[in-house]
């Protein structure tokens, strides 16, 4: 196994530890939780720069970089919904298009077909990862706003940026990849 798939495994190991830390209701334990995120958010730049500067680019790689990032922004998502610091339809939009996108690349498969993310997806995957971090940063589980309602409204635009960035380039992936249902 190479450096970027080991680099993926180590941001999905990761998850469950980012999810206890997040659900504690310490206000250490969310810092603590917050600066796991973005050390594995990190990662995602990471080994996709590993992967294609040293021409290290595998089948894996593509199959496991992507569940890694799901995992990790999904699990941020739902955390932040029960904690009542997103609105629960954000989340389930964020939810529905990365279903719908997996079901179209399970499609493609099928056919042997490999569909690579495209920029806006990249993008969606990112604004995810920044509204994750100003969430976590500008309010807190009981509500509070520790750094004043300024970067509470700063992470809510990210959010809602970050939601139609999601809708758009599920859209778009729908739009470009609409032969593999087509061809069925």
């Amino acid at each position: 196994m190479n450096l970027p798939n080991k680099i993926s495994l180590v941001r999905i190991c990761m998850v469950p530890v980012f999810v206890v830390l997040a659900l504690m209701e310490m206000q250490w334990a969310q810092y603590a939780a917050l600066a796991v995120f973005c050390i594995a958010s990190a990662t995602d730049f990471l080994d996709g720069q590993i992967a294609r500067r040293r021409n290290l680019v595998t089948n894996f790689g593509k199959f496991i970089d992507p569940i890694a990032d799901k995992l990790l922004v999904m699990s941020a998502l739902v955390v932040l919904v029960g904690q009542g610091r997103m609105p629960s339809w954000v989340c389930i939009v964020m939810l529905a298009r990365e279903f719908a996108v997996s079901g179209f690349r399970l499609v493609a498969a099928g056919s042997g077909r490999v569909i690579a993310a495209g920029w806006l997806g990249k993008i969606k995957t990112v604004s995810q990862m920044a509204a994750v971090i100003l969430l976590m940063l500008f309010t807190l589980p009981d509500g509070t706003a520790p750094l004043g309602e300024a970067g509470r409204t700063v992470a809510q635009v990210v959010m809602y940026f970050s939601a139609a960035m999601t809708l758009v380039s599920g859209v778009d992936y729908i739009a470009r990849n609409f032969d593999c249902i087509r061809d069925m």
